[in-house]
């Protein structure tokens, strides 16, 4: 079969199976499997397929067909410009999240956050992938470190991968929440379990059948993680340390009440591209 041919089959076989954007979806398995670029894909549509790239893409085909997300078939999903890799053990990285690290890089650049020996320390809470902590790192033009911690030491063994395919220096600890962590920071940022549990069980198969659940899983309310890192975090910032955390799309008043509580200052909420409230972060002065 040619390009063409096997890319129209594999659009239609994802579209009968109710695959949302089965058009993209059978590109990047096409992509994926053949190592075609679109520009090349149009220059030459008639090539032929090699019978082990037809083979590979219909064992892709059905595994998408069977809701197995398209990252988790090719291993990585890009997040800030950096290729990520990714499994079942981690929450695939979405554009959301950037919105996150835009905000902590925005305030790095406004010198807002308070440095040690001339350093910028960050502790990604929750860390996962490494994709928030990774980029941090990568995209900061400061003098900078950072540990990541997270509760499953499989999604470590993730970070950790990410950590050196990316050529990033970064600390990794195991943990429940701030259980393992030492020492001081200038950010910290989370993206913590926030999904109410009786609401995981009406999300797509995607995320519902394949996405860790204690990764979704914000207990009854949905507030629970917040309510520890912001209450537990005041002990692991410098002093004016910030504390960025995304959001569900609903939850901006309920988190921002928190971290007033708990006596932080200046406390804002940002929006991300769809115009959904996405973080929310405050300073810290003891």
């Amino acid at each position: 079969m040619t390009l063409k041919d096997t890319y129209a089959d594999g659009k239609q076989r994802l579209e009968q199976a109710g695959v949302p954007e089965a058009d993209l979806n059978a590109w990047y398995l096409l992509e994926y499997v053949t190592g075609i670029s679109r520009a090349a894909f149009y220059a030459d549509p008639d090539r032929e397929v090699t019978k082990a790239q037809k083979e590979q893409y219909e064992d892709c085909l059905k595994r998408r067909v069977r809701r197995i997300p398209l990252q988790h078939i090719t291993g990585e999903q890009e997040f800030m410009g950096l290729n990520f890799r990714v499994n079942e053990h981690v929450l695939i990285p979405r554009q959301d999240t950037e919105t996150l690290v835009e905000q902590a890089l925005d305030l790095l650049k406004a010198k807002a956050v308070p440095r040690t020996e001339q350093k910028c320390r960050f502790l990604d809470m929750c860390t996962g992938s490494g994709c928030i902590l990774l980029s941090m790192l990568f995209h900061t033009r400061y003098p900078a470190s950072g540990i990541g911690a997270d509760i499953s030491e499989k999604a470590l063994a993730v970070a950790r991968e990410n950590a050196e395919v990316l050529g990033v220096k970064a600390d990794f600890i195991q943990g429940d929440l701030f259980e393992n962590v030492k020492g001081i920071f200038s950010m910290i940022l989370s993206n913590p379990p926030y999904i109410p549990s009786a609401v995981i069980e009406t999300l797509q198969e995607e995320v519902r059948l394949h996405d860790p659940r204690e990764a979704l899983d914000g207990k009854e309310d949905g507030l629970y993680f917040y309510r520890r890192i912001v209450e537990e975090s005041r002990e692991y910032l410098l002093q004016g340390g910030y504390l960025l955390l995304e959001i569900g799309h609903d939850q901006a008043e309920e988190v921002s009440r928190l971290m007033h509580r708990a006596g932080y200052s200046d406390v804002r909420v940002k929006k991300d591209l769809a115009g959904l409230d996405r973080v929310v972060y405050g300073r810290y002065i003891k």
